[in-house]
């Protein structure tokens, strides 16, 4: 009886049981919609700092540079006062990694013996800089002598652990040619280049490629491979060669002082995502002075359109939802109510019939529910084709981490210039193309806000029928 007198009401009122269901299905549509393009956007991020930072990589340990280590290089041209007329030709390895400080060797290991730390490793940033020219001479018509002097080039360099490469930058680097790093290479002078510094500067395995070393004259370094960073990633080096190499030949642009047993970057992998928190705060306790960054901290920093996009979906795309399924709740209750209202002598009827005010109550509710299970289907479906379009209609994003970081001091020399304009290499930049994935929790979630919606509206309808008298209705028929 109670599904067969549905069924002809619902058949009665056909074009206000639609205009309800649709109202139902545009909010649940666009809540699904909206949750299914921050899931992209989260998804994309993910992918951001898993092709900047290495996939793997839980935390980041990194340092300050100590005031006034910043701006221009001294070096030496010579054993003697240099000339006028002299000619030079300097090729070292300095640290200069957009700002960051050295951390001693000694925390790497500290850290991986910390609890719930999967894996550790340290990572040492520098700069190859050659520099070249000749000595010119000095007189009073000349102001600035050097400035058109000296002639200078430079490539990043990133010391990298042999024995760990499933965590750090070359973790999501794909092998192209020749082979990676082995433990066997942890003290040889072999290197990997980034696919696209190769290609520029014609460079396969088994080429040969200098590299500066403490006494200013190169050290030449065998190629053994190249990688291919993530599409859309900027590699965070032109060439890689194992740490312990980098830390032999590297030195501090301002004083000279040697890299031995020093990192800049240490790369942390937890046990598990619920542990991050707590390894965080156990990195912080053992190295007070560093900055410990999880991955979503570095997620905050993503800039672009990407960060755009993220703010959108997460302020304007959720209010919109709830302001919109809030709209369709109450057109759905308004709409119920009001039909209630046009049902007078048929509720006072069966009551008058010895139909209890449960019952009829039941019927409104009944009516109601399957209203909205059938606006949450239609939702879905409209969710799925928002979900589509996101997809394939929008463009694609720019993803921007870190920020560059240091100028050049007034009136320096090219030193100083190709130094800080190496601390670009802190800002990469990635192309990233948005998907919107439903997931199963979003389509419940829209199955539960469309009976919640029915249940609201057949709730507040059967309140009302349940007030009708016998009496009162009966009175009104003509």
């Amino acid at each position: 009886m109670f599904f067969t007198y549905l069924w002809r009401e619902l058949r009665r009122r056909v074009r206000q049981a639609i205009f309800i269901s649709l109202g139902l299905a545009l909010g649940v549509g666009l809540v699904i919609t909206v949750t299914a393009a921050s899931s992209g956007v989260k998804n994309a991020q993910t992918s951001v700092l898993h092709s900047l930072y290495g996939i793997g990589t839980d935390i980041t340990v990194t340092k300050a540079a100590p005031k006034g280590t910043g701006g221009a290089s001294s070096f030496s041209i010579g054993g003697g006062k240099p000339t006028a007329g002299q000619s030079f030709d300097k090729n070292m390895l300095l640290s200069a990694s957009g700002g960051l400080g050295t951390i001693s060797s000694s925390y790497v290991s500290q850290i991986s013996n910390l609890p719930h730390v999967a894996t550790a490793s340290g990572a040492l940033a520098l700069t190859d800089l050659d520099v070249s020219g000749k000595i010119p001479a000095v007189s009073r018509g000349n102001p600035n002598p050097g400035k058109s002097s000296f002639s200078t080039s430079s490539f990043s360099v990133l010391g990298s652990n042999v024995t760990a490469a499933k965590i750090g930058p070359l973790a999501s680097s794909r092998l192209t040619a020749g082979r990676t790093f082995q433990s066997s290479d942890a003290n040889s002078n072999v290197a990997l280049l980034d696919a696209n510094y190769a290609k520029q500067n014609k460079l396969k395995p088994g080429s040969k490629i200098t590299i500066g070393d403490a006494n200013a004259t190169g050290t030449s370094f065998k190629v053994i491979g190249v990688v291919q960073a993530p599409p859309g990633a900027a590699a965070p080096a032109e060439v890689y060669i194992p740490i312990a190499r980098a830390q032999h030949f590297g030195a501090s642009p301002r004083t000279g002082d040697s890299m031995t047993n020093k990192v800049n970057t240490i790369y942390v992998s937890a046990t598990s995502a619920a542990d991050i928190g707590g390894v965080q705060r156990a990195i912080s306790k053992l190295l007070p002075t560093a900055t410990v960054t999880t991955s979503s901290d570095l997620a905050n920093e993503v800039s672009g359109s990407l960060s755009s996009t993220a703010s959108l979906a997460n302020n304007l795309g959720k209010w919109l939802a709830v302001a919109v399924l809030i709209a369709a709740f109450l057109l759905a209750s308004l709409l119920t109510m009001s039909a209630v209202a046009r049902r007078v002598r048929e509720f006072g009827t069966l009551k008058a019939l010895g139909w209890r005010s449960r019952r009829i109550v039941g019927q409104v509710m009944g009516e109601a529910i399957v209203i909205g299970i059938i606006g949450g289907a239609a939702g879905v479906g409209l969710g799925f084709a928002g979900a589509t379009l996101v997809a394939k209609l929008a463009p694609p994003l720019s993803a921007t981490v870190g920020q560059a970081g240091g100028s050049a001091s007034p009136g320096g020399a090219g030193v100083a210039r190709v130094l800080n304009s190496f601390k670009q290499h802190a800002v990469h930049t990635v192309s990233v193309h948005l998907t919107a994935p439903v997931t199963i929790s979003a389509v419940l979630i829209a199955v539960v806000l469309a009976v919640s919606g029915g249940l609201l509206a057949g709730a507040l309808g059967g309140w009302r029928a349940a007030r009708l008298r016998p009496a009162a209705a009966l009175a009104r028929l003509e």
